[in-house]
Order: structure tokens, then C-alpha cells, then sequence
């Protein structure tokens, strides 16, 4: 069978790789400690799983809306109402299965063939493989530790161009874990005021892990207003990961965009999950701020393990649950058996000689650095860290 070229623009992410491989150690009796994939271990709190529950006593088992339901429409407008001080109508939002297939719909529906998208990296892999799936360009800009990996308004405004479509960002960051502020949001607003012809793409998926205080929205500047897509879903802040529930808010044009999409592609999300997400949004949040604190703890602790390590250089996450160390240090280094080229074979090292699983930092748009993630237990934190720190002791 001969297979489409669309294939050749993307590659599997590495995050999903690099979890396989985990599970295929762990199947061969191996104790590998997975700190690759971004997913809460948390479970999900009891009374969402009741709002499921009761779904299917009352019969919410048949095909939904493809939009979604209008009640889970009106609880997601309130709650950016209520959480973010946003006004959007029912019918400028739209559930999908999970924020991915949100960000997915907007960007085939914004860009066509030769298209610029502007991209601050480190970023999520997805961004840059949709892109390629829509056949735009993807323009990297760089940024580094020096700014907290945060692009500034500066270099934004070197890198639009009369060909610049769309701007793709997240805050909180995955994978860096960093936070724009209210003021590093105002100046790239002042910027996107100058070229109308840039949509915005603010995933915020990691809103409710933020350990700043309140979260801040590039949507909250008015002026803006007809091109800032807001991609958010129920994944990390509610535990909900296998749930599948993300949306979009945005114009009401690029809301029928995405739903003409989705009614080709999937239809509507889970009909009984988007129960329960409605029973999640307009309940109290006091659950998702008790993870959240222990999102915090972790943070805590990993950093200074890490920082306990010669070599390594860090910034402080101040959101999600990942930590984006600099190693390149440690490269053409070797234990007398391996030696160390760059962030994969750093990250490969780490796999089979300290039994932890993490993902090299080049998926994510720096080779320096390798990812992992601290949404797991402190116990198996702090075995992570001992068998890290052994196994770089080696590396001379």
C-alpha cells in the first residue's frame, strides 16, 4: 500500500515515544520510573466521576451536539467569565475530544499552503506538526533561559512578516513551565495592534497549575478581541486525562470554522464526559488547588535536586508540572562504555542506566535541555532523583 506524503511532515511525538519504551522496560521486569508524559496521578476527584454516573442513569448515551451540549457551552462561558474575566457567548465556543483536536481545528482553519506561523520555542511538539499538517511555515523563535524562556516584544516584532498568519503560544509553558505576566503580555499586545492580519492561538491548558497567583490572559486585551483563540480543557487541572474533553473560544466565524471540521472528523466529545466537565466547571475548585499545591511541593523539591547536581543549570517553573534542565554540559562526556553527542543520547542514558524515563529536549525546540515531568509521587520523586544523580556521578 502506498501511503500519503502528508505522512513524512510529522514524526511521532517523542513524549508518546518515549512512554512506550518505558512500558516495554517495565513489561521486561525492569523498574522504570516514568517521568516522560504530562499526566496527573492523581485521580479524578469523586464527585466528577459521579456526574458520570449519574449521565448514564439519565440517559446521556446517545450522539451529542458536535459543538457540544448548550449547557456545557453556557458553564465553560461563566467560568471565563468567573476565572478569567472574559466575555464570550455560548456560541463563540466549541468542545472537542481534548485541547489538541481544539488547537488542530483552528489552525487547518486559519492557515493555508505557504502560511508563516510564529512559534516561541521551547514548545508543545503538536504546534509545529499541525502546522506542517496544514502545509504553513513554521518560524521558530528561540528563547532562552536568560528570559525565563519567554519571548519578548522585541523579537517579535523582527520576526512578522507580511506572510505571518498565526501566533502560537502557551502559559503556563509546556515544557519550560514558564508564566508571562500581565505586563509581557501588554507588549506583545502592543505589537499584535500593529499587524491585523495575526490571529493568536493562548493554550491554557495549564491555567489551574499556576504557582504565581492568578492566571493571565493575552485574551483579556479588548483590542484584540476578534483574533485571540483561547484553547483550554479539563485534562490537568481536573485530573481527567482519558476524559477527552477540550475547548475553544474565539470568533464566532472561527467557531463555525472548527465545528464544520469536527463534523467531518469526530462529531461531538464524549457525551457522558461532557456531563461530568459541567459538573466539574461550575463546582468549587477546591480540589483542583489541593493538587495544585502538591503540584508545588514537587516542584520544590525536584528543582533543588536538580540544582544539587554539578552540571546542570535550571529555571524555577512557575506553572505546570515539568522541569526543563540544561545538560549540555555533560555532553562528550561517557562512563567508560557510553558516551554523551547531545540530548538524546543523555535522555537514552538516563533510560537504561538510571531507569528513568524523560524526553530529550530538541522535541521541544532545545537540544541543551531534556524534559521531565513531576506529576507522580513525591516517593518516586525523590528515588528518580537519587538514581539520576548516581548515574551522572559516573560521567566523566
Amino acid at each position: 500500500m502506498q501511503l500519503a506524503q502528508r505522512l513524512n511532515r510529522i514524526a511521532e511525538p517523542q513524549t508518546i515515544k518515549m512512554a512506550k519504551l518505558s512500558r516495554e522496560l517495565r513489561a521486561k521486569g525492569i523498574d522504570i520510573i516514568d517521568l516522560s508524559l504530562g499526566e496527573p496521578d492523581f485521580a479524578t476527584p469523586e464527585f466528577i466521576d459521579d456526574a458520570a454516573t449519574l449521565a448514564m442513569e439519565q440517559g446521556y448515551t446517545k450522539y451529542p451536539p458536535v459543538a457540544g451540549y448548550p449547557e456545557l457551552r453556557e458553564a465553560i462561558s461563566k467560568k471565563l467569565k468567573r476565572d478569567n474575566d472574559l466575555e464570550y457567548s455560548a456560541d463563540e465556543i466549541i468542545v472537542s475530544t481534548g485541547a489538541k483536536q481544539s488547537l488542530a481545528n483552528a489552525i487547518l482553519s486559519i492557515i493555508n499552503p505557504g502560511d508563516e506561523v510564529i512559534i516561541p520555542t521551547p514548545y508543545w511538539v503538536t504546534y509545529g506538526a499541525l502546522v506542517s499538517l496544514a502545509e504553513g511555515i513554521n518560524k521558530f523563535l528561540p528563547c532562552t533561559i536568560d528570559t525565563d524562556f519567554k519571548l519578548t516584544a522585541d523579537r517579535l516584532e523582527q520576526a512578522i512578516t507580511p506572510k505571518t498568519r498565526l501566533f502560537i503560544f502557551s502559559s503556563p509553558c509546556n515544557p519550560t513551565g514558564s508564566v508571562y505576566s500581565k505586563d509581557e503580555l501588554a507588549a506583545l499586545a502592543e505589537v499584535f495592534n500593529r499587524h491585523p492580519q495575526v490571529a493568536i492561538i493562548s493554550d491554557e491548558i495549564y491555567e489551574y497549575i499556576n504557582y504565581k497567583g492568578r492566571h493571565e490572559s493575552i485574551g483579556q486585551f479588548t483590542e484584540l478581541r476578534d483574533r485571540v483563540i483561547i484553547v483550554n480543557g479539563l485534562s490537568k487541572g481536573f485530573a481527567m486525562t482519558g476524559w477527552r474533553l477540550g475547548y475553544l473560544a474565539g470568533p464566532k466565524e472561527l467557531v463555525q470554522a472548527c465545528e464544520k471540521f469536527q463534523g467531518q472528523f469526530t462529531s461531538g466529545a464524549n457525551s457522558i464526559t461532557q456531563r461530568a466537565a459541567i459538573t466539574a466547571l461550575t463546582s468549587s475548585l477546591e480540589e483542583t488547588y489541593k493538587m495544585r499545591d502538591a503540584f508545588r511541593e514537587r516542584r520544590d523539591y525536584v528543582i533543588e535536586a536538580l540544582r544539587a547536581i554539578p552540571g546542570i543549570s535550571i529555571n524555577v517553573p512557575e506553572g505546570a508540572f515539568y522541569a526543563f534542565p540544561n545538560i549540555s554540559s555533560f555532553f562528550g562526556k561517557s562512563d567508560g562504555e557510553t558516551i554523551i553527542k547531545n540530548d538524546e543520547d543523555f535522555s537514552m542514558y538516563l533510560m537504561y542506566n538510571a531507569h528513568i524515563s524523560t524526553v530529550n529536549g530538541g522535541a521541544f525546540g532545545n537540544d541543551n535541555c531534556i524534559r521531565l515531568s513531576f506529576a507522580t509521587s513525591m516517593d518516586k520523586l525523590r528515588v528518580a532523583m537519587e538514581r539520576m544523580a548516581a548515574a551522572l556521578s559516573k560521567l566523566k
